[in-house]
């Protein structure tokens, strides 16, 4: 069963750190760029944080550069997101998305996939 289940999401107070963790399992994981989408209530959902494949190179939002890092351990499939100083406005759900870069023998690997969400809320 294709799966992206997050975790670590919760409740901090600005200027608070969290880090939230998202486990696949089901597909070809080193195949795929991994990557921390963010909705906040009454706006669209945004990219925050990328990473390729095979690791390495990242992309950011402008508003979260130097405060949240993206990783992955393609050992273990999981993929994290590090977030430092904290400020009200990364209050959102956060999602872990994963998209298809490599071709692979396994005919089930889907398109792409999303997790359900975690919640986070900064305030205090």
């Amino acid at each position: 069963q294709v799966q992206l289940v997050e975790s670590g999401g919760g409740l901090v107070q600005p200027g608070g750190s969290l880090r939230l963790s998202c486990a696949a399992s089901g597909f070809t994981f080193s195949a795929y760029a991994m990557s921390w989408y963010r909705q906040a209530p009454g706006k669209e959902r945004e990219l925050v944080a990328s990473m390729r494949s095979s690791g390495g190179i990242t992309t950011y939002v402008d508003s979260v550069k130097g405060r949240f890092t993206i990783s992955r351990d393609n050992s273990k499939n999981t993929v994290t997101l590090q977030m430092n100083s904290l400020k009200p406005e990364d209050t959102a759900v956060y999602y872990c998305y994963a998209m298809k870069t490599y071709q692979t023998t396994n005919p089930r690997d889907p398109r792409d996939c999303w997790g359900q969400g975690t919640e986070v809320t900064v305030s205090s």
